[in-house]
């Protein structure tokens, strides 16, 4: 789990029939449309070369460290060479292998490589039965058995295999994930597995929020907050901007996790604009600001510094810190409650040096001599770098609860 840990930025990628309809990846679902209708849009669907070289690309430019790419959604398309059944990208479609072009990208970039796979198959006529009749889930099971095998045994060496969607069946005994797991473990000993096959595993995946968990966890996020995957055009105002994925990145870094923001690409595999020019952005930002992402960090709790802060937040690696202002107080900002002495305070882009004072009786820590304008015209979000002689903790003042309760407190006042 090492380099997950440290990766703390990956790409989500949702790609298949359904970019056609522009609807969302689970149309047919929704829209229940029947399964000879669908299949139809296969005729149509004509991915342009070199479309996962654009999505690696910019996964590197952007500071992402993995992928994961959406191998099978629910409506049974499979984006590979599968022998069981015809109803994939190289016999229909684009007819290439789209996994192997994948994974190819993500190699020639340095990406790391996951594969999404979701358990449930709207196409499969077994998927509905499997539930209640045995003999169809015999078949069903012989059929997810078989397909996860094959990705995780003809593109060689795989790191994280992302399960979705488990609800055709009830409990894992009835998916026989422990088994399915074991054989992926022994095809891919290196692999991490995600907690959708209705087993804890690797890791958590608290979906369209960020919110920590008592052991390692990834936030996966779409684009818009519409809770919609795979291409849908939206208004250019309900897109992320790039202070709000930089403040994503904030949250999860802050809490000890992973962030997997989802691209759901154009019917023909490009990159839609917007997430281009945006992601480029972040990728613009983070250099220079590295350290304050990348790498184990510690959870930062309410012991170590103030919540309430206005002007920003933390992230905290042992004795070093970093605040992320995101509300530029202009020549003068004001850290409180900080207890613990620290040695050395400066702009983390630049690595210039910022004057300080600290009042051990005030709890304060000052950063003067600052521009009056916010620095970082990326995303008016400038990190400073706070270098404490121990691991910071708050010296916690009272005057809070005296202000909300309308008592005189000459410190707080002042």
């Amino acid at each position: 789990m090492k380099w997950w840990h440290e990766a703390r930025f990956g790409m989500f990628v949702h790609y298949g029939l359904y970019a056609l309809q522009g609807r969302g990846e689970c149309a047919m679902y929704w829209e229940k449309i029947p399964v000879k209708e669908y299949e139809k849009l296969a005729r149509r669907f004509k991915t342009r070369p070199g479309a996962t070289r654009e999505w690696a690309s910019l996964a590197k430019k952007a500071g992402m460290k993995y992928m994961v790419l959406t191998a099978k959604h629910d409506d049974g398309y499979c984006l590979w060479d599968t022998e069981q059944r015809e109803f994939n990208s190289v016999r229909s479609g684009p007819k290439r292998d789209l996994v192997r072009e994948y994974v190819e990208a993500c190699r020639e970039f340095g990406l790391r490589v996951g594969i999404y796979f979701n358990l449930n198959d709207w196409r499969h006529p077994d998927c509905v039965r499997a539930l209640k009749n045995l003999r169809a889930r015999r078949r069903y099971l012989d059929f997810v058995q078989g397909c996860v095998r094959e990705l995780m045994t003809n593109y060689g060496k795989i790191d994280i295999l992302w399960y979705d969607f488990p609800a055709a069946l009830e409990t894992p005994e009835q998916w026989e994930s422990r088994k399915m797991n074991a054989m992926v473990r022994k095809l891919q000993p290196d692999i991490i597995i995600n907690d959708r096959s209705k087993l804890p595993e690797d890791f958590g995946t608290p979906e369209g929020h960020i919110t920590a968990q008592d052991r390692a966890w990834e936030s996966c996020m779409t684009f818009t907050g519409q809770g919609i995957w795979g291409w849908r055009w939206e208004p250019e105002e309900d897109w992320a901007s790039t202070r709000d994925i930089i403040e994503m990145l904030r949250q999860t870094t802050a809490e000890g996790g992973n962030l997997l923001l989802n691209m759901g690409p154009l019917p023909d595999g490009s990159v839609p604009q917007v997430y281009e020019e945006r992601l480029l952005q972040v990728g613009k930002w983070l250099k220079g600001n590295e350290e304050a992402v990348y790498g184990q960090f510690d959870r930062v709790g309410h012991d170590n510094f103030h919540p309430w802060i206005p002007y920003g937040k933390w992230t905290l690696k042992g004795k070093v810190a970093y605040f992320w202002c995101r509300h530029w107080p202009g020549k003068r900002l004001v850290l409180v409650d900080v207890k613990t002495p620290v040695k050395r305070a400066s702009f983390l882009k630049t690595g210039k040096a910022v004057k300080f004072r600290l009042d051990p009786k005030e709890g304060t820590l000052a950063l003067v001599g600052l521009p009056e304008k916010d620095p970082d015209r990326i995303a008016h979000t400038t990190v400073f770098k706070v270098e404490f002689q121990r691991v910071p903790r708050r010296k916690p003042e009272n005057w809070y609860a005296l202000v909300w309760c309308g008592l005189p407190h000459s410190r707080a006042v002042r």
